[in-house]
């Protein structure tokens, strides 16, 4: 059965995600400096603390990382002794710097060239527990569409994100293939729905994963769904 859908996990599958993370971070905390003052001086057991009331008293949003992360700012900010309402407020300020700084990826060297080769025959999708948006990072042109868990309230492995994906692209799961790094959030999650799998595994030394396939590169990928069509 020749594959019409191709879906990539975003994060350390096209681009390496630590480093974005600790950049946003970063210039978050360089925001909040002037802003609040004390907020430098929240140690880790408390932020822990609040995360976890936070996530204990709105389960509807553990799933949405953005959401998330805002609302444990706020709270965070509210403990500093703040308004409700200002520390909404700088939440939001300080947000926008992390999710600005978070988009500000850099792709691995065989990634956009691997999507200039798959688009003009598959339809392209995104799949991620994350929160980058894949138009946000410049991927607008090769990708049809993209969802995250807090499009579908759930997070890889389970599989409401890859059936979303096939609903959405109108194929069946034998058509489509899923790649990704994670062995059980991708390759797990996407094989319980029928779909082909190619394990991204840029490290020689990682355990083995479950997939139909495994490459180093991304350049690989083509040939390998070349010999499924």
């Amino acid at each position: 059965m020749a594959i019409k859908l191709i879906t990539f996990d975003l994060d350390d599958t096209l681009w390496r995600v630590d480093g974005v993370i600790r950049r946003a971070e970063k210039e978050m905390r360089a925001w909040l400096a002037p802003h609040v003052p004390e907020y430098s001086s929240v140690d880790i057991d408390t932020m822990q603390k609040i995360r976890r009331a936070v996530a204990t008293a709105n389960p509807s949003i553990v799933h949405d990382l953005s959401k998330l992360r805002e609302v444990i700012l706020s709270e965070t900010i509210t403990h500093l002794g703040y308004s409700r309402q200002r520390a909404a407020e700088l939440a939001a300020g300080a947000f926008d710097v992390f999710l600005e700084w978070r988009h500000a990826v850099e792709f691995f060297d065989d990634a956009l060239p691997t999507l200039d080769r798959l688009a003009p025959s598959h339809t392209l999708g995104a799949l991620t527990n994350g929160n980058a948006n894949f138009e946000r990072v410049g991927l607008g042109q090769w990708f049809s569409f993209g969802y995250c868990s807090a499009d579908v309230n759930a997070s890889k492995p389970d599989p409401a994100m890859f059936i979303k994906a096939l609903e959405r692209a109108g194929v069946a799961p034998g058509e489509a293939v899923h790649i990704g790094d994670n062995p059980v959030d991708d390759i797990d999650g996407a094989r319980a729905v029928g779909m082909r799998t190619i394990w991204v595994s840029r490290e020689a030394d990682e355990a083995s994963a479950d997939a139909d396939a495994t490459v180093r590169s991304l350049a690989d990928i083509p040939s390998v769904i070349d010999r499924w069509t």
